[in-house]
């Protein structure tokens, strides 16, 4: 739906990223619920390893562009695993204190 959404609508948004934001709609409004996609969550999750082979051999192909760039590299995966580590730490606590104060 989100590359459907991406292609309509001429949004500057990838598609991957408007189908998370209308998954978390879905689920906040309660037209999804968890239970309808927890067994398929679990099993991407359970095998989630295998989603980065793709990118890592891309990387392997790609040595011969990223000689002498790998301080660069290494410093935006380190500042950009921080932020997502923090964006989504303070996301799960705003749902947890989301769905106890619905309870």
């Amino acid at each position: 739906m989100g590359d459907i959404l991406h292609n309509y609508l001429n949004l500057p948004i990838p598609g991957n990223i408007l189908g998370m934001m209308l998954l978390l709609v879905l689920l906040l409004t309660g037209i999804l619920k968890l239970s309808m996609i927890e067994d398929v969550s679990n099993f991407l999750l359970k095998h989630l390893s295998f989603f980065f082979i793709p990118a890592a051999v891309g990387l392997i192909t790609c040595f011969s562009i990223l000689e002498g760039k790998w301080t660069a590299l290494l410093f935006i995966s380190v500042i950009s695993t921080f932020i997502i580590t923090v964006v989504t730490g303070m996301t799960v606590q705003i749902l947890i204190k989301r769905r106890r104060s619905v309870e």
